[in-house]
């Protein structure tokens, strides 16, 4: 089955929200030379430009160590936007946009270069009548956070909290640190400089549609909230799957691994969104203060309790997609023995009314079958009675399942009946896919993100709290680790699902992960 929207879904705008209205301002990337600049910062603004989201009136100043040109900037972002945007290179477009492309080379830690930014931005802003509104992006390395800030405040690019007549804003990218201290130590020296308020951290995950859209199938559709509970929901599986192994990665990944990497910030933050309650407007604050609710309701995992409740392992040597690739032990700049962990599962329970009793089963990790993240929610059996009367050859539950990537979409599995005399019975899947449906592709998730910080609009955004909370329920997964850990991880084969310790982890419960 395949669901349709309303011939025109514009016919729904009386319940849309307002249209978004954008100051003119100036957007500064730290870090303009790199890869997230050019794959997806230049080609999110572009599209934004094109959609008529973009003020008529911006700018752009790339900040970077690399030494070249405004010309050269200009090109980098051409380069990118015509490899990586949604939406086609337009001669008359580009034109506009690439005049608006500026770039400024020094060190981040020399306090000489804010000097220069600060004249670069006056140069800039002052013949294009660009009021002062300034967005800063931090796409570096986190060691550099501190003394950007604080370069900025010197020389006074820093104005005042949201609400005067000009503002600063901050988008910081992860990671925000490795543990909960380190975490906490980047906060302060943001929070020295810059208001709560002026703060966004950013986690693209939050941007996707399918992310966006599971506040409005929860809250929007009366079908599913009455049984969005321990009483009538068995379990709930949260699957960020990648098919490339790390490569040249790998140096980087030694100090990380899937655990810092993947779930503190974007999988604990997708369980926030399904686990939360309804909140009472949508206010960025009181959307952000429901997820802060499930992070404070986790049932720690601590000490031994890493061994019942967790797993993690290291691809080993495999096939993926017909090609031979060494296993993680052999990229290049992993250590012999090292521990670092490509993969975990983890058996996790938010402890209060809503989902008391409640497993949430997450996996995530590199060089797996293939790239995929999907939400499954399993609803409990039906009785044993009547279609479900044969215990050798039980039902096959209702699951909801929400698709982020590839394919973003949702489908709902339904049990009905097999054309016949007889009343045989199959699952069926009532399907859902935002390019069919709407016939446009979805924007990127960093279009969005961009155009909230543009409108002040925090709820896609983690508070600091978050972050710490989040960091703090992770430390103790790693202190357990460390205190109750082998010194030889378990492997699994590259190409495949995963090792056979995870599926223990979820059949002792008497499930299996399903095939995403």
């Amino acid at each position: 089955m395949s669901s349709r929207t309303p011939t025109n879904p514009s016919s729904s705008s009386d319940t849309a929200a307002p249209t978004t209205i954008t100051q003119p301002c100036t957007i500064v990337i730290f870090g303009a030379s790199g890869d997230l600049t050019r794959r997806k910062l230049l080609p999110a603004l572009y599209n934004l430009m094109l959609d008529g989201l973009l003020p008529e009136n911006f700018a752009v100043l790339g900040l970077g160590r690399k030494s070249i040109s405004d010309d050269d900037f200009r090109a980098i972002a051409q380069d990118g936007i015509e490899q990586f945007s949604r939406q086609t290179l337009h001669p008359e477009k580009w034109e506009h946009f690439h005049k608006r492309l500026f770039y400024c080379a020094g060190d981040i830690k020399a306090s000489e270069y804010y000097g220069t930014i600060r004249d670069r931005l006056k140069d800039i802003e002052t013949p294009l009548n660009l009021p002062g509104n300034r967005i800063f992006y931090l796409a570096i390395p986190p060691d550099s956070f501190a003394p950007a800030c604080e370069g900025l405040h010197k020389v006074g690019l820093v104005s005042q909290v949201d609400g005067s007549d000009v503002y600063s804003r901050v988008i910081v990218e992860k990671p925000i640190g490795h543990d909960l201290p380190s975490a906490q130590k980047i906060n302060t020296a943001i929070g020295n400089v810059f208001d709560e308020s002026q703060i966004y951290r950013i986690d693209h995950y939050l941007g996707k549609e399918t992310v966006q859209n599971i506040m409005v199938m929860r809250f929007a559709n009366s079908i599913f909230e009455p049984i969005w509970n321990h009483k009538y929901i068995d379990h709930v599986q949260l699957t960020v799957s990648e098919a490339v192994t790390l490569g040249s990665r790998a140096a980087y990944y030694e100090g990380a691994g899937a655990l810092r990497d993947m779930i503190q910030n974007h999988i604990l933050q997708l369980l926030c969104l399904i686990a939360m309650e309804p909140p009472y407007s949508l206010d960025p604050d009181v959307v952000r203060n429901a997820r802060m609710d499930v992070l404070r309701g986790l049932r720690p995992i601590r000490g031994k309790d890493v061994e019942e409740m967790t797993v993690r392992a290291q691809y080993a040597h495999g096939t993926i997609n017909g090609k031979e690739v060494p296993g993680y032990r052999r990229e290049e700049g992993v250590k012999p023995d090292s521990t670092t962990e490509t993969y975990v599962a983890l058996k996790v329970f938010v402890e209060n009314w809503r989902w008391a009793g409640v497993p949430f089963y997450i996996r995530t990790g590199k060089a797996m079958t293939k790239r995929a993240s999907e939400i499954a929610v399993q609803f409990k059996e039906i009785p044993q009675i009547l279609f479900n009367a044969n215990p050798d050859i039980p039902q096959a539950p209702n699951v909801l399942k929400l698709r982020i990537q590839p394919e973003e979409g949702l489908s709902l599995r339904i049990i009905s009946k097999v054309p016949g005399s007889k009343a045989n019975t199959h699952p069926v899947e009532m399907d859902f896919q935002y390019g069919d449906a709407f016939d446009a592709p979805s924007p990127e998730a960093y279009e969005r993100l961009l155009l909230d910080v543009m409108t002040g609009d925090t709820s896609l955004f983690m508070r600091r709290d978050a972050v710490e909370a989040s960091w703090s329920w992770v430390t103790d997964i790693i202190e357990g680790w460390d205190t109750h850990g082998s010194k030889w991880l378990p492997e699994y084969q590259a190409g495949s699902w995963g090792p056979v310790e995870a599926d223990r982890l979820i059949q002792t419960d008497g499930h299996h992960w399903r095939e995403v």
